[in-house]
């Protein structure tokens, strides 16, 4: 690591990055291409941020469940740059089981899929054919979509409103909220319709849905997380020439009359021409200087939303697909893991619990005496399968919350400090709380660094239109 001693030898364009979640990454990576000297800090013992794995009894298991969309061309291009994207492959076409448990008939399949035909055609097959809404609902909902298609995002009145009460405006039921906007909207934005900014949610189902008919095709890793955001990353920014430090915290960040830059951390100092600190907003706050923000406190205000998983091996194959949704009961999201965990024998599911502000802090055995039921509820074979363990992961602050008003209070990548810069989910990047909006803000934050620098950004992938001066 490079000593304060060193300073005088210090090649121009050295670039500190602070944070080795996907943000740190992508900004290193983007600031190396571009022919910049990087080094990378990260205080724990591995990259990736909060899309992580972990070993236990002998599976290799992700700290949650994480997808991405075909929309999501900033998370893709992070995937083909670090060679990874026969790994985390995308559905062919959208095709999401919904599985309603609570119906007096008994449990029925339904699916939101789309067909080869241009928006809005793309998924009216779907909605007219949907098991789990009435037939006047399901016209409502139609109606509903085209009113969201007409919003325009870039207006920040948007920001102001909740999700819930637009949709209530425009005739949207109870039921049609549950069973079909905040099945789509809780796993992407974190929050219930009520609880969401009208901005955040128009831009997910505007680009999700109405954008592009291949748009809200999934995709997610069929390996550990861990194996893209840590050996893969780690192995791309290897080879182009970035400095990586893990398990190195850093302690304080401050600038000389000279406009060079200083990195504390334990026992040394790191001097650099810029600093991009791609850390949580709580972590940004601790680190700014002085008057690097208008209103810093600001970052203090951006609340947090947590995300339960509940994993559950079993000794035997209770589930057929690689995921499906449920209504009428606390079960989100669940996955089959099997295959990516190492598990040779029986099936390993993960469940994927998002707004979980209720559950976040229950016991296990609380949370074990209510999921196994509904388990069964939702997968007949898991009734007389023997559970081989179960055991949770807590998201406290897994990503900043959505409510109305929160973009008011996330700062772009450009400080009032030259040569600081900001990244991570939380900022400025128009997205809610994803890897999307992670690898966004790295991509902003290393092309606000490189025209600082007087570097060119001809080698930066453009998610931004004709600049990056609205992501900065």
């Amino acid at each position: 690591m490079t000593h304060g001693d060193d300073a005088p030898h210090t090649p121009k364009g050295h670039t500190v990055v602070v944070g080795g979640g996907l943000a740190g990454v992508t900004a290193a990576l983007a600031l190396a291409d571009a022919g910049v000297r990087v080094t990378l800090l990260e205080g724990r013992p591995r990259l990736g941020g909060l899309a992580f794995s972990f070993q236990r009894g002998g599976l290799t298991v992700d700290n949650g469940q994480h997808v991405y969309l075909r929309c999501c061309t900033a998370y893709r291009w992070f995937l083909d740059r670090i060679e990874g994207t026969a790994l985390a492959p995308l559905q062919e076409r959208l095709d999401v089981p919904v599985v309603d448990v609570a119906r007096p008939e008994g449990r029925r399949l339904g699916r939101i899929r789309r067909d080869a035909l241009p928006v809005p055609l793309h998924l009216a097959r779907s909605l007219a054919t949907y098991p789990h809404l009435p037939l006047a609902d399901r016209a409502g909902a139609v109606r509903a979509a085209l009113a969201l298609g007409r919003l325009d995002l870039a207006d920040p009145a948007l920001d102001t409103q909740d999700f819930g009460s637009w949709l209530a405006a425009h005739g949207q039921s109870p039921r049609a909220v549950e069973a079909l906007w905040d099945l789509v909207g809780v796993a992407t934005l974190n929050a219930v319709a009520g609880d969401c900014s009208l901005g955040l949610a128009a831009m997910v189902f505007k680009t999700g849905l109405l954008s592009d008919p291949g748009a809200a095709d999934i995709g997610w890793a069929r390996v550990p997380l861990g194996e893209l955001h840590d050996r893969l990353a780690r192995k791309a920014l290897d080879s182009a020439g970035v400095r990586t430090e893990v398990r190195t915290r850093v302690t304080s960040v401050s600038t000389d009359e000279n406009g060079r830059w200083s990195v504390q951390v334990p026992g040394e100092t790191l001097e650099a021409d810029a600093v991009v600190l791609a850390v949580p907003q709580r972590e940004a706050h601790g680190l700014l200087p002085a008057g690097a923000l208008d209103a810093p406190e600001r970052l203090l205000e951006i609340g947090t939303a947590p995300i339960l998983n509940v994993h559950v091996v079993y000794d035997r194959k209770v589930l057929n697909a690689p995921f499906l949704t449920a209504l009428g009961s606390p079960l989100q999201w669940v996955f089959d893991r099997t295959d990516a965990s190492g598990l040779t024998d029986g099936q390993y599911l993960a469940v994927s619990q998002s707004a979980a502000q209720d559950e976040i802090d229950a016991p296990v055995a609380v949370l074990r005496e209510r999921y196994l039921p509904e388990l069964e509820r939702l997968l007949p074979r898991a009734r007389g399968a023997e559970v081989k363990d179960f055991f949770v992961t807590r998201e406290r602050t897994a990503t900043f919350a959505p409510a109305p008003g929160v973009g008011r209070l996330r700062p772009g990548a450009r400080t009032k400090a030259p040569g600081l810069y900001l990244a991570g989910a939380w900022t400025a990047t128009g997205w809610p709380a994803t890897m999307e909006s992670a690898v966004r803000s790295g991509v902003g934050a290393a092309g606000a660094a490189l025209g600082a620098l007087g570097r060119s950004r001809d080698v930066l992938p453009d998610f931004f239109g004709d600049s990056f001066e609205e992501a900065a």
